[in-house]
């Protein structure tokens, strides 16, 4: 699989200082003004016109050392549907000892308005306003003023962190074009970073020089190099469906600490460690390691569960099922725990406190578990280069029993033993354990994980000219997970089905029936009677359906002419359907659906339809199935057709008339 590769760059330094300085705010030109659209892409909403910052390390005005950043942009808006990137969020952490903070807001609105007079509009300070998201996370917020198509937004402002050693990365690209985005970067000697570039699109522009003395602290000097970064006429990332974050993709300049000097005592401090650093870290840690030695702790809350429980897999399913229903998830995304036991109490935890309540009790269960650190779909992929802790934001179990291994995640109440959900299925993970050295898993291989769904349709032409009867559906995997937590939105399954319903076009339910919906290790299955007004041209002698009553494809998912990044399903699919329709005895079949069998390269995925008839009697099946979990780049064109023609021949209608 082809994923992003970090290019190191090894500076040399000049001694000469580089001059380079921010666009002035407030000054547009008349072709800015009356811009219409975007030459180079015309389809664009809104086009970044200029885009600055620059990043330092310095002290402040009450002698306290601080990372700072300095933000500035120009946008013209062409479309309402540009009228987005007017509202700005900015996300900042709360640390353990302080808050990063943002200072120095400002921004305005400009238009023409009705009379042909360019109007400029101020931000006003009292719409800028802070949301405290959760005890880590806070964000400022704010929108530009006075919004209408062909307008130009510009706003800057500052942030300051203590959080030396995370360096703002630099977004290159983005979702809409931009005609200039530039970077200044001024990093003391004190600190070494690791400077890396995603994406596919060269610089425009890339130097590093040598400031003398730029940094002093109650005594402490030291030398500054000075990186520029720069890139122009940069198109817009297009995202598509099945794709992991973006960020995986887009054009950036990313940071990452290999060690600092501490300026105060000369003590040099190495950031950047082997896995074997971390895995003694992780092991020795209060928030990791100690929370998963806790078995002993919570041997008295297993005991019951698994007494009388011979098998261990059906002592992990026990204990998986417990630490389900006895901690709530609290919407916080974490590798570690303050304390899983105190979890277990309150019934409520982060993602850290339930899965390392799960390792620890499946261990005190004497099921042998491992903790997984992972990056989510949406975190990105990690870097690898650079085995750095913070790249991960989540933590899974992984029981080992017999030959065979379950990948167990205890936050959702609705997921099933040996399943996790979709955002955990990206790139690899970190296996973690007590008594060896870690090592990595492919988290897009787990055999067992895939979607599968199974329709069975048993229908009979009424003398009405509409079908009734009976359809069951199999939900397995994944599909089953989806469906229960569908189902499960409503209060009640009347609810449920008042809504399926309404919702679904010709077709009246005439009753439901859903089994193992609380059974999760089991297929769930939707039995329904069904009266179906399928025919598009109704009449005395002829009849004709489409037999893709539900689900049917219309739209290709793939509409890019080249798509540089794989197409991530995350899982395996296997979707298929049987219909049985039974005539009356004066009617006969006089048109079908020619049958189709193709398939995608590289054993990747399949599409079938048969029809069969046997006296009144006839049978259509369909099978689409995906039997990969990543497509890469050079097969988008394979799948873009594929999905070409199985919408073609969803489109066939069977055509009966009478004799």
């Amino acid at each position: 699989m082809n994923k992003f590769l970090p290019v190191v760059f090894c500076f040399i330094l000049l001694s000469s200082l580089a001059h380079s300085q921010d666009f002035t705010y407030g000054e547009n030109s008349p072709e800015e003004l009356g811009m219409k659209k975007y030459n180079i892409d015309t389809a664009a909403r809104a086009v970044v016109l200029n885009e600055y910052g620059k990043a330092r390390i310095s002290d402040d005005s009450e002698g306290n050392i601080r990372l700072s950043l300095d933000y500035h942009i120009k946008i013209k808006l062409l479309t309402t549907k540009g009228f987005d990137k007017a509202k700005v969020e900015i996300l900042l952490r709360i640390l353990s000892n302080s808050e990063e903070e943002a200072s120095d807001i400002k921004g305005y609105t400009t238009y023409v308005d009705d009379n042909g007079t360019h109007q400029t509009v101020e931000l006003d300070s009292k719409s800028i306003f802070t949301t405290k998201e959760n005890k880590y996370w806070k964000t400022v917020k704010f929108t530009l003023p006075n919004l209408r198509p062909g307008c130009i937004i510009e706003y800057k402002y500052t942030t300051k962190s203590a959080a030396l050693g995370s360096f703002p990365s630099w977004k290159l690209q983005d979702d809409i074009p931009k005609v200039n985005s530039k970077y200044d970067v001024h990093i003391p000697a004190f600190w070494n970073f690791n400077v890396s570039l995603r994406g596919p699109l060269k610089l425009t522009k890339n130097t590093a020089e040598f400031e003398k003395e730029c940094f002093t602290w109650y005594g402490a000097k030291a030398d500054c190099s000075f990186m520029v970064f720069q890139m122009d006429n940069i198109p817009a990332f297009v995202e598509e469906d099945y794709m992991t974050s973006p960020k995986n993709f887009m054009s950036a300049v990313y940071f990452e600490l290999s060690d600092y000097t501490n300026p105060n005592t000369g003590q040099k401090i190495k950031v950047s460690k082997a896995w074997t650093d971390i895995d003694l870290n992780l092991k020795r840690s209060d928030y990791f390691g100690s929370q998963i030695k806790k078995k002993d702790q919570l041997k008295p809350y297993i005991a019951p569960v698994i007494a009388g429980k011979t098998d261990d897999l059906e002592k992990a399913k026990a204990v998986y099922a417990y630490i389900q229903k006895n901690i709530k998830w609290n919407k916080i995304t974490s590798t570690g725990s303050e304390n899983v036991r105190k979890a277990l109490d309150s019934h409520s935890g982060t993602v850290g406190d339930i899965n390392l309540a799960l390792v620890a009790a499946l261990n005190a269960a004497g099921i042998r578990t491992e903790a997984v650190l992972l990056s989510t779909r949406s975190n990105g992929f990690i870097n690898k280069l650079y085995p750095v802790e913070d790249d991960f934001n989540y933590v899974v179990a992984r029981a080992n029993i017999g030959n065979e291994t379950y990948m167990l995640d205890a936050t959702d109440p609705l997921l099933g033993f040996d399943m996790l959900p979709l955002k955990c299925l990206n790139d690899q993970g970190r296996v973690m354990s007590l008594d060896k050295p870690s090592f990595w898993i492919d988290m897009l291989s787990l055999s067992k994980q895939r979607k599968s769904q199974t329709s069975s349709y048993n229908l009979t032409l009424q003398n009405n000219g509409k079908l009734k009867g009976t359809i069951v559906t199999y939900y397995n995997g994944y599909e089953g997970y989806e469906k229960r937590t569908a189902i499960k939105k409503f209060n009640t399954q009347d609810e449920y089905i008042e809504d399926l319903d309404e919702r679904l076009v010709k077709t009246k339910i005439l009753s439901l029936d859903i089994t193992n919906l609380d059974s999760l290790d089991q297929p769930l299955v939707e039995k329904m009677e069904v009266e179906i007004d399928a025919f598009d041209n109704l009449n005395h002698n002829k009849l004709a359906f489409n037999p893709f009553f539900f689900d049917r494809i219309t739209n290709n998912p793939f509409k890019l002419n080249e798509r540089n990044y794989p197409v991530d399903k995350g899982m395996p699919s296997d979707d298929r359907f049987m219909l049985t329709v039974h005539l009356p005895a004066d009617y006969v079949v006089d048109g079908t659906p020619q049958g189709v069998a193709m398939s995608l390269p590289n054993k990747g995925g399949k599409f079938i339809t048969n029809f069969e008839a046997v006296g009144n009697t006839f049978t259509f099946s369909n099978v689409l199935q995906f039997t990969k979990s990543v497509y890469e780049a050079e097969e988008y064109p394979y799948l873009k057709e594929f999905y070409n023609k199985v919408i073609a021949t969803e489109k066939a209608e069977i055509v009966f008339k009478k004799k």
